[in-house]
């Protein structure tokens, strides 16, 4: 089923999530939430029993974060708090509401927004081509969308500190040792 930047696929007993935006890398906007918010709504009002959903980004990328360029149709909200609370946290607590298991099939990036969406996973299953960005310190910006709740609850609290702080990318198969271990750390709950 197509939704507004939104995919909804089933095999059998598992429901498939895609943020279907891959020309920008499918930056989460106020039509992509609204598109996610309309599938899970379809989910819960099937009459399939749906034992896990699977969230994914279609292309070369999971989630390269909030579209801050093009706000289409459907602006999102002035100011990032008012999108903040009437846009993201809806669909996050949404999520954290499922009565069945998440899993992330992170491929490519997953930054700022969409890394907190692929923390939301109770498992997070990375391609090779897998990274996490929280680059907020880039942009003077505290990071948002659930991370600062979620993030040390995966990787602790030194580890989440060093990672924020250093707004540079995570990957799990990366050839610094630090890198390396706090994506481990995320992916494997």
């Amino acid at each position: 089923m197509e939704f507004e930047r939104a995919r909804l696929e089933r095999e059998g007993a598992v429901a498939i999530l895609s943020m279907n935006h891959p020309e920008v890398l499918n930056a989460v906007s106020a039509e992509m939430l609204k598109g996610l918010t309309d599938a899970l709504d379809a989910l819960a009002g099937s009459s399939d029993r749906t034992r896990c959903l699977v969230i994914t980004g279609t292309g070369r990328a999971f989630s390269t974060g909030a579209n801050l360029q093009g706000r289409g149709n459907d602006p999102m909200p002035r100011g990032a708090g008012q999108a903040l609370e009437t846009l993201y946290h809806p669909f996050l607590r949404r999520l954290r509401d499922l009565p069945y298991p998440i899993v992330t099939a992170v491929n490519g990036p997953a930054a700022g927004a969409g890394m907190s969406i692929a923390l939301m996973g109770d498992l997070i299953v990375c391609a090779r081509s897998a990274y996490f960005l929280q680059a907020f310190r880039r942009i003077g910006l505290v990071p948002d969308c659930g991370s600062t709740w979620l993030l040390p609850r995966l990787i602790g609290r030194g580890a989440r500190s060093s990672f924020r702080s250093s707004a540079s990318a995570c990957q799990p198969r990366s050839r610094s040792p630090g890198a390396s271990s706090i994506a481990s750390s995320m992916t494997r709950r």
